[in-house]
């Protein structure tokens, strides 16, 4: 491929390939690109005069980049230029030092799942490790944003998960005028540009100290909070302040409510497990998603999630999985664990691939069958290293409805945001998705059962 010819606009954003992260924004000249809603409901780049032309860099530190130099090839060879220190490595999971479960019971309450994050970057600032922190707090005009955050007491406004497009874009663009050392929080594609961003630009390698991978199920488009707030009884989509996973102490981790304010400043407030799946149906999630295979934030000093399993998920306060990859990470764990301000523990690796077992069978072991897919219709996808599995045609099947469920509720929501007609618009999609998953199940059993799993 002639390097001439790549360009981000046809190779990633117009194959939908993008997930908005910012960073081909902030490496190109100042006032050409700026972030836009496109019409799913995500944050893009688009051009402020379509004369312009673009530098090279942008595509280069893109995450989705489908002709990334030997250097930077994949998550792999980016984990030996930053985390090369790892004592350990495995496929599933990356370069690591080793694995925990537990929660801060100091930010346990306040946070989205057990508090590890807020803990993290409080105990950086405590130790003048960093001056700031690029994370997600509320936005201004909009719910959310990426924010640098110069105040270690802000810290408590930036916690809970945040399902909604954010761009790191403006956040990035502070750190030019900023004189100190900064850590940075986001999902496993927003930490594969920002090491990107500092294998092409040393200054970055210097201001950037630390990162925190949160592991992400999938991005979701706006329109994902636009029709939960819909189904809470919101009208025209009026509502602020967004919360996604409000807890419910008396229950289970995974029994959460989404929350927000109606224009009357009344909170309006919906359990999750009333819309049914929209984690593993796909719902209003990002198509580039279906071409990731960093299942657990591999290129982060270390990766926090949610421990989906037992006694664990028993819990509605919320306990973390952890994953520690760098001396400093694995420092500050430890530290936590000898003066008790952490109730962490060690996990076995087992038990943390256990936990994000639904992942890996969706995004490793499909992923052979998407990127064909992909291939079929056009597209150019990235180079990935979990492409050598071939699966089931019951599988297959699972996957097709799968990829039907997410492009028809972003091309039907766009089209019609009225809930009720929404809804029935999508029971086709929905009912042969379950359809294809009650039979995928049903012959996984037989197998395994006449000893053929």
């Amino acid at each position: 491929m002639n390097n001439d010819n790549i360009n981000i606009f046809d190779d990633v954003i117009q194959q939908y390939l993008c997930t908005g992260c910012g960073a081909c924004v902030y490496t190109d000249q100042p006032d050409n690109l700026k972030m836009v809603w496109n019409n799913k409901g995500f944050l893009v780049p688009n051009k402020k005069d379509q004369k312009n032309q673009i530098n090279r860099l942008s595509i280069d530190v893109c995450p989705f980049n489908p002709y990334p130099v030997d250097d930077v090839r994949t998550e792999d060879e980016l984990a030996n230029l930053f985390l090369k220190e790892a004592l350990h490595h495995h496929p599933k999971v990356g370069r690591y030092y080793n694995t925990y479960a537990g929660y801060s019971e100091k930010y346990r309450l306040t946070s989205s799942s057990g508090g590890l994050a807020t803990y993290i970057l409080n105990e950086l600032f405590e130790q003048q490790i960093i001056d700031a922190v690029i994370t997600v707090a509320e936005g201004e005009g909009k719910h959310y944003e990426y924010k640098l955050i110069k105040r270690k007491e802000d810290l408590l406004a930036t916690s809970k998960t945040k399902y909604y497009p954010v761009s790191m874009a403006e956040a990035l663009n502070e750190l030019k005028d900023f004189e100190g050392k900064v850590a940075v929080v986001g999902i496993g594609c927003f930490i594969k540009a920002v090491r990107l961003l500092q294998h092409y630009n040393p200054e970055l390698r210097e201001k950037i100290v630390f990162t925190i991978g949160i592991i992400c199920g999938g991005l979701k488009s706006k329109f994902f909070g636009e029709y939960l707030a819909s189904k809470a009884g919101v009208q025209n989509n009026e509502f602020t302040k967004p919360q996604f996973r409000i807890k419910d102490y008396e229950s289970t981790a995974g029994d959460y409510s989404f929350g927000c304010i109606d224009k009357k400043g009344i909170e309006k407030q919906l359990k999750m497990r009333t819309v049914g799946d929209m984690w593993g149906s796909g719902m209003f999630k990002c198509n580039a998603c279906d071409f990731c295979d960093d299942v657990t934030t591999e290129l982060a000093d270390i990766s926090l999630g949610d421990a989906w399993l037992p006694p664990f998920h028993q819990d509605g306060k919320g306990t973390n999985v952890i994953v520690t990859r760098s001396a400093l990470a694995e420092k500050i764990i430890n530290e936590g664990i000898r003066s008790a301000n952490l109730a962490v523990q060690p996990l076995s690796f087992e038990a943390f691939l256990s936990s994000q077992q639904g992942s890996y069978n969706h995004r490793h072991k499909a992923l052979k069958y998407r990127i064909q897919k992909a291939e079929n219709q056009g597209a150019v996808i990235p180079p990935k290293r979990h492409t050598r599995e071939n699966i089931s045609f019951d599988f297959k099947w699972v996957q097709q409805q799968r990829r039907e469920v997410r492009k028809n509720s972003l091309v039907l929501w766009a089209a019609e945001t009225e809930v009720s007609k929404f809804d029935l618009n999508m029971r086709k999609s929905l009912g042969k998705l379950q359809k294809a998953t009650l039979f995928y199940h049903y012959i996984r059993a037989l197998l395994n059962k006449i000893g053929l799993k």
